[in-house]
């Protein structure tokens, strides 16, 4: 018997749907997954056999093989245990893989059947409205997907327990509500106490008002820093639009804190002394864990003291 669970992977910020393909024949017994999974995805095998050890549910002493198509895709990340469980518990007949098959999974499990929070909630959830799915994710990072829209049907449940009794129709779990990040209170200058410099502040206003790039060039001293740090406290307030995107973002990164959409725009200010190579792969590294001036979309990423720096990177498109 053959059961399927949709799943995704990240490329970048784009979502691919996954299907994780679980089969149990005969044979010696083995636990094997395939599909260009990375070591998290090859040790989820063991958190799986764990965590059903937990709810009292043996694996059965045959081979039991996993596959993550399509299969030239990587795999990576920890957001894959909770598909290959439910999978597993499918192909077992102990939950109706019909229930099941409308539904986008993601989650981590622990080893007492736990669900733990993972990254890409988010654009994950909203994959899962674009295409008239469901969602299953943790219960921590159900406040982030609750803003994929009104009509998305989401379970946040806790543990692998609660989940199979809502399957079983024994419990029922309520949809998330939408969380909001809480504020993060970074100390910003004021623009007003900046005395003098009047250009260069109202080049400040006109550069915040039209979302622009701003280029300052003088002797060390001149105030270019100090005027650079004011930026962020008059910039506009996020629409939501910007809000949502930033918060995708950051759901891909693992820095979208408590699961909730920010309100407030990122702030990013790089050592002066990082080396060139440093900056170069955080504006071209587009994996999982995202480098800094990606996170400082639609915000103030700040490259201070880089005048050697001119020239030296390509264009890079918005």
């Amino acid at each position: 018997m053959v059961a399927t669970i949709n799943t995704i992977a990240f490329q970048g910020v784009d979502v691919r749907p996954v299907d994780v393909q679980v089969q149990i024949s005969n044979g010696l017994p083995a636990f094997t997954i395939v599909g260009l999974p990375d070591k998290a995805v090859a040790e989820s095998k063991e958190r799986v056999r764990a965590a059903l050890h937990a709810l009292g549910i043996a694996l059965p002493p045959k081979r039991l093989t996993v596959n993550l198509a399509p299969a030239d895709v990587n795999k990576e990340g920890s957001h894959y245990d909770l598909p290959i469980a439910l999978g597993l518990l499918a192909a077992m007949e102990v939950v109706s893989k019909h229930e099941l098959e409308n539904f986008v999974v993601l989650g981590e499990l622990s080893l007492d059947a736990g669900i733990r929070s993972v990254m890409g909630v988010l654009p994950a959830a909203i994959h899962a409205a674009t295409n008239d799915n469901s969602l299953i994710c943790p219960s921590d990072c159900g406040g982030e997907a609750a803003w994929a829209g009104d009509d998305l049907q989401i379970l946040a449940p806790s543990n692998l327990l609660q989940l199979i009794n809502h399957i079983k129709g024994t419990q029922v779990l309520g949809r998330p509500e939408g969380k909001l990040a809480d504020d993060v209170r970074v100390k910003i200058p004021d623009l007003e106490n900046v005395k003098g410099q009047e250009t260069a502040k109202r080049a400040l206003e006109i550069a915040a008002a039209g979302g622009h790039n701003m280029l300052m060039v003088g002797p060390p001293g001149s105030g270019k820093s100090m005027l650079a740090s004011c930026l962020p406290g008059i910039l506009p307030p996020l629409t939501p639009r910007e809000a949502l995107e930033i918060s995708m973002i950051h759901s891909l990164s693992g820095t979208l804190e408590g699961g909730g959409l920010m309100k407030t725009r990122p702030y990013r200010d790089p050592h002066h002394s990082a080396s060139l190579p440093a900056l170069k792969r955080n504006f071209l590294s587009f994996t999982t864990r995202i480098g800094v001036p990606i996170p400082a979309f639609s915000s103030v990423p700040i490259i201070d003291s880089s005048y050697n720096l001119i020239g030296s990177f390509p264009l890079i498109p918005e």
